[in-house]
């Protein structure tokens, strides 16, 4: 009997989610972080650092069409655009098909995940095989990055992984100030904020970090299958705009697999004890 293969992530040391593999593509160590490339049964094919779920080509859109297309339709004018990770290039590529964003600067520290993603992701990577005038793509610290400049973006989008090794940085209070300098007076902040379900905690922790720096903070989910729990949660922090009260543009590009008109607000509808969550009281 042949044995069959698996991978694993684990959302929190009680839960994980299994996938059956046919094969492992690629696998290396770089400076900054273990990556695999393996085709899954159900999801396709998969990114995974640090054994940590990415991407998937069956599923990527539930996150990168969120990710993006929600904070860019609630400004009524985003022009410059900067993603912090987002190496895949599946963020870029939603933010590349607003016409009103002229000018997208995309950060991550790692170039094999640009690498790697180019070669076995090209549906996802397409933005960076062909990238538009308007797309700069930068290799290093997005911390850093960030740090270089003071009332210019009106969107931030931080699509990096989980709060340890290379990404934990980018979910501490001293980035959100850098980043509420970078951004304009009006400007908005997105970053991935985990499950919900699985990682209470840290939601909880996102939550009040943004909100001791920025005067609104909203959370917003999607559901990614591939992601602990399915239900993955996004932080939005904006100076000036509530995607409660404030209406989006209607100009969206077309055609989308998740994100809707409809989503745009209703994302932002919370579950009674995701509300709980965010006030600290966790029911997992």
């Amino acid at each position: 009997m042949t044995e069959e293969k698996t991978v694993t992530e684990w959302g929190n040391p009680a839960t994980g989610l299994t996938l059956k593999i046919t094969g492992v593509l690629h696998e290396e160590q770089t400076p900054y972080q273990h990556i695999q490339i393996v085709d899954t049964l159900q999801y396709g094919r998969m990114m995974i650092l640090d054994g940590v779920f990415q991407t998937s080509v069956k599923d990527e859109w539930m996150y990168h069409e969120m990710i993006a297309h929600v904070p860019l339709m609630l400004h009524p004018n985003p022009q410059r655009v900067l993603i912090i990770g987002g190496g895949d290039g599946g963020c870029a590529r939603e933010v590349c098909r607003h016409a009103c964003v002229t000018s997208i600067d995309l950060c991550d520290i790692d170039q094999r995940v640009y690498d790697l993603s180019k070669e076995y992701f090209p549906s996802i990577a397409s933005a960076l095989l062909n990238p538009p005038e308007k797309l700069h793509v930068h290799t290093g610290d997005g911390i850093a990055f960030a740090k270089q400049f003071e009332d210019y973006y009106d969107v931030i989008i931080i699509d990096c992984s989980d709060p340890v090794g290379p990404g934990e940085g980018l979910f501490t209070r001293d980035f959100y100030r850098s980043a509420f300098r970078a951004l304009k007076k009006d400007g908005i902040l997105v970053q991935q904020s985990e499950s919900p379900i699985v990682q209470q905690p840290l939601v909880h922790a996102v939550y009040e970090a943004m909100g001791d720096v920025f005067p609104l903070v909203r959370m917003y989910y999607s559901h990614v299958p591939i992601y602990p729990a399915c239900m993955h949660s996004f932080m939005m922090a904006s100076k000036k705009y509530d995607p409660l009260k404030d209406e989006a543009r209607t100009d969206c590009p077309q055609p989308m697999k998740y994100y809707n008109r409809d989503i745009q607000k209703s994302a932002f509808v919370l579950p009674e004890f995701v509300k709980e969550c965010l006030r600290g009281n966790y029911s997992f």
